[in-house]
């Protein structure tokens, strides 16, 4: 009788989202009806799709873990709409997709001009089993040593290009806000105290110049 399930099985090229014309095929990442209603819709990577016969349509899929579902949690460099992709395979009904999403690269999310519902993004690969991360090492920002959460506003010193958060410098986001130019303390000793609040730019979306290995808890 296995066999003959087997068999019966075949793979099916797209999938139609019920109640929506909205269409899923392998490899586009989606949103998944939770167990629990309180909680968000679960995020996964479509792999495959199979019909058996009686025209039942089964995913398997690759899970994306938000951080708080991680061994670590969520740390402060998090963004909202920061996901994991994890190892963790499984297969579910297609009836339990409850509509379409876009993962972004971390590079090409920091571009986007409007964040919308159904953008996310991803930096890291994550090994469940372990709490592992891939890459292990992140660039690190500011005199705090944090990576760049994209959700958080970040000033550009004029002398050494480095990139502060407003408060780390003493300062809140309005005043950070209304700045032309911006120096850090370092920056402004060396400049024969002319002033620490002289350069200002938008968060940073270039290449990380410092590199520090990711802190696990």
């Amino acid at each position: 009788m296995a066999k003959s399930k087997q068999a019966s099985k075949k793979d099916v090229d797209s999938y139609t989202i019920k109640g929506t014309n909205k269409i899923v095929r392998a490899g586009d990442c989606v949103l998944m009806r939770p167990s629990d209603s309180n909680n968000p819709p679960y995020v996964a990577r479509v792999e495959r799709l199979e019909s058996d016969q009686r025209s039942n349509v089964k995913v398997r899929v690759r899970w994306y873990y938000r951080p708080e579902e991680s061994m670590g949690g969520r740390r402060q460099f998090h963004g909202a709409k920061e996901l994991f992709l994890s190892d963790h395979y499984d297969v579910q009904s297609a009836h339990t997709i409850e509509g379409k999403c876009v993962v972004h690269s971390f590079k090409n999310y920091t571009k986007l001009e409007n964040v919308g519902a159904e953008d996310y993004f991803c930096r890291f690969e994550y090994k469940a089993a372990t709490g592992g991360f891939t890459p292990d090492r992140v660039a690190v920002y500011c005199k705090c040593e944090m990576p760049y959460n994209p959700d958080d506003l970040m000033v550009q010193c004029e002398g050494c290009k480095d990139w502060f958060h407003p408060s780390c410098m003493g300062m809140t986001i309005e005043q950070a806000k209304k700045l032309d130019q911006f120096l850090c303390a370092d920056c402004s000793s060396e400049d024969d105290g002319k002033g620490s609040m002289n350069g200002f730019s938008v968060s940073p979306i270039s290449e990380p110049k410092v590199e520090t290995k990711r802190r696990k808890r």
